[in-house]
């Protein structure tokens, strides 16, 4: 019975966990695009 509430437990506790990084992962991968097409334009503008 323990068995059964400690797995229901570890898959609430992972579904609450994909859904409060989800909006961090989006962010960080909007920056992480971003920052990464400045810095190559900004290599290139710097060697032109």
């Amino acid at each position: 019975m323990l068995r059964a509430i400690a797995e229901g437990l570890r898959m609430i506790g992972s579904a609450v966990a994909t859904v409060v990084t989800l909006p961090f992962r989006l962010v960080a991968k909007l920056f992480g695009g971003a920052s990464g097409t400045a810095s190559r334009s900004g290599g290139r503008a710097r060697r032109a």
